[in-house]
């Protein structure tokens, strides 16, 4: 019998998936790597995009965009954002609190009150709340690698993308419509709006800043503790970046699907295999790169 815990959901995507296109999903959605195969891990290491498969705050932000963006409509901001906290909570519990996962929720139900409550949000004041709480608590979190990664490299994305990152995320909300109605939007000149070749050339500059930020400020503690840096992450978060979030959202109907009709699941299953094989595919190719990484 299938139970409703990390080892049973991994468990029916082991019945869907190859290898390592189940071990990589498990860790997309539950941040496991016991079950991917050593040559896969180290092309992951390589090309530095072994972050995909560690719960962080990509995670949280992920299922917090999916889930308030399908609540908003039927329930209104207020409650959406509400239960996406309980939602984030319950997700903390399921997976358990590491040290990422805790600094990543902490911040993300920090943004989410300043939603409730109509407050502007201070990223880099909820990290400081975030981190320091966690080390009033615990202060042994401190000599955790996981802890050290998660917090230096939401600290470079703060420092030196945060502003960008909002005046874009506020440029796609605006052309979205998402605040206007129908007759404000129709209202807009179509001169005024930015093209959507501009929108995606900023999406994609705005993702190489944040893998660029993260990295700079981890470099110190991933020649510290692995003795190995990645010269190529930059270009193989680019590749496979923009595909982590749908997937993710598609893992998880998978699974909840899974968990119900294994035959049924295997429908969905499909789409996930081919957005895995995508991922698994570009990685060893680009960890086949001459001097993708240096170090031991």
């Amino acid at each position: 019998m299938i139970t409703f815990t990390v080892s049973g959901l991994t468990n029916i995507l082991g019945q869907l998936l190859p290898e390592p296109h189940a071990g990589l999903l498990a860790g997309l959605l539950f941040g496991t790597k016991s079950s991917l195969p050593h040559a896969f891990y180290d092309a992951l290491v390589r090309t530095g995009t072994l972050h995909i498969v560690a719960l962080s705050g990509m995670n949280i932000a992920i299922m917090s965009r999916l889930a308030r963006g399908s609540l908003v409509w039927m329930v209104g901001r207020r409650i959406a954002s509400l239960l996406t906290i309980l939602l984030i909570l319950f997700f903390v519990w399921f997976v358990g609190p590491s040290a990422s996962i805790v600094r990543a929720a902490i911040m993300g139900c920090i943004s989410l009150f300043a939603l409730l409550f109509g407050r502007q949000y201070w990223a880099l004041g909820s990290w400081i709340l975030a981190v320091g709480g966690m080390l009033l608590i615990n202060v042994a979190w401190l000599g955790d690698i996981s802890f050290q990664l998660s917090v230096l490299a939401t600290l470079g994305i703060i420092l030196f993308c945060d502003r960008d990152r909002d005046a874009f995320h506020e440029s796609v909300y605006r052309t979205a419509g998402s605040s206007l109605n129908n007759t404000q939007e129709a209202a807009i000149p179509s001169n005024a709006r930015p093209p959507i070749s501009h929108l995606a050339w900023d999406m994609v500059k705005d993702d190489l800043r944040l893998t660029l930020a993260a990295q700079v400020f981890t470099v110190p503690v991933i020649l510290f503790h692995f003795q190995r840096i990645s010269l190529i992450a930059p270009i193989a978060n680019l590749a496979i970046g923009w595909i982590i979030a749908p997937l993710t959202g598609l893992g998880w109907i998978t699974v909840f699907v899974g968990f119900v009709s294994l035959p049924l699941a295997r429908v969905f299953a499909w789409f996930d295999w081919v957005a895995l094989e995508y991922i698994v595919r570009t990685i060893y190719i680009i960890s086949s790169f001459p001097f993708a990484s240096i170090g031991r």
